[in-house]
């Protein structure tokens, strides 16, 4: 499982003109589910994710994280983190879970979040979606479940 998480002011998910998801400060997460990933995957990575000190504290250093500083989670499904662009021109998705093995994780990855106690919001899987943001920094962080201890 893959992710890439930005820290942001806020940031807002829009599928077919209505907003489905939409956080202020916190962490815009796109996730991306692989074949083999299992719930110990998204768990792992929800985990990490919650605790992830990236919030400046009062002195100006990245010590905070998204529960410390008070904000939420905005999770948007993006299969196309899973992409392989070695070769040619048109990337290879074979990586990518079907999506009836990939939204059960994506779901289960929202819920292992709000577990931590953090308020997550979310898009529309499988929707195209409109998302917009705000960045903070930027700071932009990119995690892959397999390579998390």
């Amino acid at each position: 499982m893959k992710a890439v998480v930005q820290r942001v002011r806020d940031a807002q998910v829009t599928v077919d003109g209505t907003v489905s998801g939409s956080i202020g400060r916190g962490l815009l997460v796109y996730l991306g589910v692989a074949r083999d990933d299992t719930e110990a995957d998204a768990a792992r990575l929800a985990e990490k994710i919650a605790v992830l000190r990236i919030f400046n504290d009062e002195n100006g250093k990245m010590n905070r994280s998204v529960q410390d500083a008070g904000g939420g989670v905005l999770a948007v499904s993006q299969f196309t983190l899973l992409a392989d662009a070695r070769k040619g021109r048109r990337p290879f998705y074979g990586e990518a879970a079907e999506p009836d093995a990939a939204r059960p994780l994506y779901e289960y990855f929202i819920a292992r979040i709000q577990k931590t106690g953090l308020p997550c919001a979310a898009g529309v899987f499988r929707a195209h979606m409109d998302v917009r943001c705000t960045n903070d920094g930027p700071v932009t962080i990119i995690l892959d479940s397999r390579e998390l201890g």
